[in-house]
């Protein structure tokens, strides 16, 4: 009988990359298919075992990434792959699929995740109108109609922090803070469990993530002008990079996994997505995360070890967390998207790897049992998903 609780048996990502950095010679199924090829190895599975590969992807060729990608990891041609589409949420979108397709009894092993490349990415082109018309080139699709509002993220990000009164200094001081754990973190070792270096075109290795910044400082950050409104708070230091990677994790049912023997999992306890004000988008973990514990009576926030929160602007996720009560010594432990950057597909799949790794491997003296990985979206979304270690 098949169905049940979903559990996560490895996580991999690849080095997040700046756009027009390290990875950038690398299309998305060479960035996914390393990693789909270390969680298998990890994982003890064989590639003609899984009976789905889902993706997520937000601003790449088009087509299916997914089924492009397990092919160029080797998976048999039998293995079926498909690709999703919720903008930053992607990547964790997918992996909140495959869970429920599990619990459904619908397949036993899954692999999910997400993938971007904006270096590769194609050029978006608005067809004329006429023949005798010049073609429009533009930037991004549209999340939400005119008559709603759909502003840039940036934009979004002035509107949040006018709306919550979150200044200039909160934000410049969180941004100083995510990179200092990143960093801190890259010294410790505490991401190279959870990295699959790449082999770049010109032979050398990728295993690093390249944009945590050492020399980062508060008088650094305060130099920066605006970006997106005269006189505004955000910035090019509290605003996240734009970037390139993949990350992925393999999902078997709970009686799957005790079969296989292992020590521990990540259970996938359960994940609820909702929607705010477009103008708003970056409050949708909001939302999402209060309907998570509506759905969850007698868990509450405190309950939660760890939180990883897709850090796009400092201003959002001030907000957010002042909002829903989270102590800020529970995010991002290892830095957040400010400093590791923000691949936009594969984003919410790099928070649960991040949680797969604390959680599963803590530094010793520690034993976090819960952690929630939660994001905002364009358009005005939220997503927020629970995960407990199973032993």
């Amino acid at each position: 009988m098949r169905g049940g609780r979903a559990v996560i048996v490895a996580a991999r990502r690849t080095p997040v990359g700046r756009i027009g950095g390290m990875l950038r010679d690398l299309p998305v199924e060479h960035l996914a298919a390393p990693v789909i090829r270390a969680v298998l190895a990890d994982a003890g599975l064989d590639g003609a075992e899984v009976e789905e590969v889902i993706l997520g992807n937000a601003v790449g060729p088009g087509g299916n990434v997914a089924r492009l990608s397990a092919l160029q990891a080797g998976l048999p041609v039998a293995v079926p792959g498909v690709t999703v589409d919720r903008q930053c949420g992607s990547g964790l979108e997918a992996i909140n699929q495959a869970a429920r397709l599990i619990e459904s009894g619908a397949v036993d092993v899954v692999l999910a995740g997400g993938v971007e490349s904006t270096s590769t990415a194609p050029w978006r082109v608005e067809k004329p109108d006429s023949l005798y018309r010049s073609p429009r080139f533009y930037g991004r699709a549209r999340f939400a109609p005119d008559a709603v509002g759909d502003p840039d993220m940036g934009v979004a990000a002035e509107n949040v922090a006018e709306a919550w009164g979150i200044g200039r200094g909160r934000q410049d001081a969180y941004a100083l803070e995510s990179h200092r754990k990143a960093v801190a973190a890259q010294a410790a070792g505490r991401f190279t469990r959870e990295i699959v270096p790449l082999t770049l075109p010109d032979g050398r290795i990728a295993a690093q993530d390249e944009c945590p910044r050492a020399d980062t400082s508060a008088g650094k950050l305060a130099r920066l002008r605006p970006v997106f409104r005269e006189g505004g708070t955000v910035t090019a230091g509290n605003a996240c990079p734009v970037n390139d990677g993949a990350a992925v994790v393999a999902l078997v049912s709970e009686e799957r996994f005790r079969r296989m023997g292992r020590p521990a999992g990540l259970l996938v306890a359960d994940s609820a997505a909702a929607g705010v004000e477009p103008r708003l988008l970056g409050t949708g973990p909001i939302p999402a995360v209060r309907r998570l514990l509506a759905r969850n009576p007698g868990l509450a926030l405190g309950d939660v070890d760890l939180v990883e929160f897709n850090e796009a602007f400092a201003a959002q996720v001030l907000a957010c967390l002042d909002t829903l009560g989270i102590a800020r010594e529970r995010v991002c432990v290892g830095g957040g998207a400010l400093a590791l950057g923000h691949p936009y597909g594969a984003s919410g799949a790099i928070l649960v790897t991040r949680l797969f790794s604390e959680l599963l491997f803590p530094p010793a003296g520690t034993a976090p049992r819960r952690g929630l990985a939660t994001l905002g979206i364009g358009g005005g979304l939220g997503l927020a998903t629970l995960l407990e270690v199973l032993t």
